[in-house]
């Protein structure tokens, strides 16, 4: 009888100077409001809080030396606003036309996203990406 051994982690994402920080931690089940709630206390380098979060499963089997990703879930935006390329044309300034030409290479239906949890953090949006109804904790002031 082979054993198969699964364990479930989260990784956090939070905006970076050139590219995403990431925080993994382990969780007992992809359990949206469990992770929501962990990404409350993440905090990156400068206080980057969680623009969103992932899943994952890594199984390793009896016969396996160690474990790898096994399943993975769509990525969940801790809120943000969602843009259509016209919302983006409509408005754009010169300062947003790599942002409109990316934009028009991912295809006439792209849509972006931004999410300002803490840092601004704009993305093109996944078609399996899920934006969820978040409100990120007050920002915190330092006396110092």
């Amino acid at each position: 009888m082979s054993t198969i051994i699964a364990k479930h982690f989260v990784t956090f994402y939070s905006p970076g100077t050139f590219v995403a920080e990431t925080t993994e931690k382990p969780i007992d089940a992809w359990d949206i409001k469990q992770a929501t709630e962990m990404a409350r206390s993440v905090l990156e380098r400068y206080n980057a809080a969680p623009y969103g979060f992932r899943f994952s499963t890594r199984s390793r089997g009896p016969e396996d030396l160690d474990s790898r990703v096994t399943a993975t879930s769509p990525f969940y935006w801790l809120g943000g606003t969602v843009e259509t390329q016209a919302d983006v044309e409509a408005r754009a300034t010169d300062k947003e036309r790599i942002l409109l030409s990316n934009m028009r290479s991912a295809g006439p239906d792209a849509k972006i996203i931004t999410n300002t949890n803490s840092w601004r953090w704009t993305s093109l949006l996944g078609e399996t990406d899920v934006v969820l109804d978040f409100t990120p904790a007050p920002a915190t002031t330092s006396t110092s």
